[in-house]
């Protein structure tokens, strides 16, 4: 699976923190056959969270792969990589070309339905460090990206089509909360791939 173009990323929020978007980095067909193959070998697990006393599931399945050591936490949750797969380093590689940036690690969500979603947070785990990059690919179904500022409370919406490709860097974790809302109607399923450096050493 090879692209045909080279992707331009267009700046969408430049204020504390940064977003920049390319609706076009994969092709549509492209974007189904990865679809297609990333939800038949990524091994998609089913997590639960504990709040309040109560065991709740996460509404949607993780895959997380990467560098050896590249162990996240969030949520209270500890994820070990798993092996880069052959269309994961693909991946990787275009994505580290398109915003000069190397990643060690991706985080995988499956979307299964629009009633599958993701809470207001930031990726500020101090093992993505201070001002982390984050690229995130689009696949399958079109959902609705949030951002909330944490002290204005503007909100902004972004539609992410399957093949897109949205970074955020800079201060962005810092003022900047983000979110995939339920939406109600979506039968489709859709991964989203967020590419993170974890440091390692620290």
């Amino acid at each position: 699976m090879a692209g045909k173009h080279t992707p331009i990323l267009m700046p969408l929020l430049t204020r504390d923190g940064e977003i920049v978007f390319c609706e076009d980095f994969l092709d549509p067909v492209e974007a189904e056959e990865y679809l297609r193959s990333l939800t038949e070998s990524l091994d998609w697990r089913e997590e639960f969270l504990r709040i309040a006393g109560r065991t709740i599931p996460v509404p949607r399945r993780v895959a997380w792969h990467g560098d050896p050591g590249a162990t996240y936490r969030y949520s209270g949750l500890r994820h070990d990589p798993e092996p880069w797969t052959p269309d994961l380093l693909a991946l990787k590689q275009r994505v580290e070309t398109a915003c000069g940036h190397g990643f060690n690690s991706v985080l995988g969500n499956l979307y299964r339905h629009g009633q599958d979603a993701v809470s207001w947070h930031a990726d500020d785990e101090p093992e993505l460090g201070f001002e982390p990059v984050i690229a995130s690919l689009s696949l399958g179904a079109e959902r609705r990206f949030e951002v909330r500022h944490n002290r204005s409370r503007e909100l902004l919406r972004l539609p992410l089509n399957s093949g897109s490709l949205l970074v955020m860097r800079g201060t962005f974790q810092h003022h900047w909360q983000h979110r995939i809302p339920r939406q109600a109607g979506i039968t489709a399923p859709r991964i989203n791939l967020t590419f993170r450096l974890i440091l390692t050493g620290s």
